[in-house]
């Protein structure tokens, strides 16, 4: 089947360069764009990487205090969100390094990003990121460039949402050659559907800042995406900035591991050691301080389709929610394509650290999702919601959030380590 190309729509006007949009639906002059941030603001990533990107895309609350950065040019991502306007900070990881090296790295292009599509599996049978036959070790290792460093598309963009699309051609580990349409739509929420979706009140004295991102993809070939041609999910990637004091908290269905399956993958990148993750009554804890590579994955069965991370330093809480089905099929991503491919997690979180050369990406923390696997008859579609929402203030305010949505206090939180 041949993939129908779809074309850029007409814009609104591009003020210096970026496209600003606020829910009122007025556009916004570029005043913030000559004026100079501190590192750590809104203000001064926006500045930062309008240079980058002269089509960034930024929807903005009706009081300007909730505010998102959008990019075709990079894959769609959310680049970084805040709460608090221009000087409030920025809640996500850009990797100023590397874009100032100018480089173009063969393996990924970790230019960062709050909110990242990515495609699954990354190893094992079905990978999508090593060719058919070879090792797979790192230098064999290659993201697809479609969502690594391929522009994609944008089909429409409101004051509220935009639209990105993109189509591949990307060979399997099997040598099965998939044509996959993406479509992915990002939308700035409102304080009401924020209360709506979470359901949970906004104490007074806490900004929020929260979008959904509901992700699709669709078969493109002339034949059915099996076991036997093997198949890819929907992977998505929240990139934050990490501080000392930092904990992601992830409540898990507690229960018979026979049925349920065990609580926690915890050795991806050897074992998390126990002085960084902790579990308790139905909680895990993972030091997120950016000082010490560690990964940890959860099945379908006992993940809550929710997950958070305070920051007490930032005054920040972040959580996430995402689609779950606990009786469908994931797929296992590790580098291995001797385990069962069918077998694999819905949830994953992730410290960054120094490797062994001390080197380091970030720092950075990171929480992820997962769709089931993608098996699909030609012109079916799978589709993926993620969402993303941050919440500042001080921490009595903020800790009745945390308290409802993830079942611990923040004072807890902040003194589990």
């Amino acid at each position: 089947m041949q993939l129908k190309q779809i074309y850029r729509s007409v814009l609104p006007a591009m003020i210096g360069g970026v496209i600003l949009l606020s829910c009122t639906g007025n556009r916004k002059t570029s005043e913030n764009m000559e004026k100079k941030y501190e590192k750590g603001t809104f203000g001064y990533d926006l500045n930062y990487l309008s240079e980058k990107d002269e089509g960034l895309i930024v929807l903005k609350s009706e009081d300007e205090k909730a505010q998102i950065i959008l990019s075709a040019k990079y894959q769609g991502k959310v680049f970084t969100s805040t709460a608090n306007g221009p000087e409030g900070n920025s809640h996500g990881f850009v990797n100023y390094n590397f874009f100032d090296a100018g480089i173009v790295d063969e393996h990924m292009n970790g230019f960062g990003g709050e909110d990242r599509f990515w495609l699954g599996p990354e190893g094992g049978k079905y990978s999508i990121f090593f060719e058919p036959g070879k090792e797979q070790v790192y230098d064999n290792w290659h993201t697809p460039k479609s969502i690594d460093i391929e522009e994609w598309e944008v089909s429409r963009v409101t004051p509220k949402e935009a639209v990105f699309v993109k189509e591949m051609e990307q060979k399997n580990y099997l040598g099965s050659l998939l044509n996959i349409a993406i479509e992915r739509k990002v939308a700035l929420l409102s304080p009401s559907e924020i209360t709506g979706k979470l359901q949970v009140e906004i104490p007074e004295g806490v900004n929020g800042v929260a979008y959904e991102t509901a992700n699709r993809i669709t078969n493109g070939n002339d034949f059915e995406w099996t076991p036997e041609t093997g198949t890819v999910c929907i992977w998505m990637l929240d990139m934050f900035n990490p501080s000392e004091a930092a904990v992601t908290v992830i409540p898990y269905n507690t229960g018979d591991g026979k049925e349920l399956g065990k609580v926690v993958t915890s050795d991806y990148f050897g074992e998390i050691p126990a002085d960084r993750l902790v579990d308790d009554n139905g909680i895990l804890y993972f030091k997120t301080d950016g000082k010490s590579r560690g990964k940890l994955g959860m099945n379908a069965k006992r993940t809550k389709s929710i997950a958070g991370n305070y920051d007490p330093l930032a005054k920040r809480l972040t959580i996430v929610t995402f689609d779950t089905d606990p009786d469908a099929t994931y797929l296992n991503q590790e580098w291995n394509p001797d385990r069962d491919p069918l077998v694999g997690d819905a949830l994953n979180a992730y410290n960054d650290g120094p490797l062994e050369d001390g080197s380091i990406m970030g720092p950075f923390l990171e929480l992820e999702s997962c769709s089931p696997a993608a098996f699909l008859k030609p012109g079916e579609s799978l589709s993926h919601r993620h969402n993303v929402f941050h919440f500042t203030g001080d921490e009595a305010s903020l800790s009745p959030i945390a308290e409802k949505l993830l079942g611990v206090s923040l004072d807890k939180v902040r003194n589990i380590f």
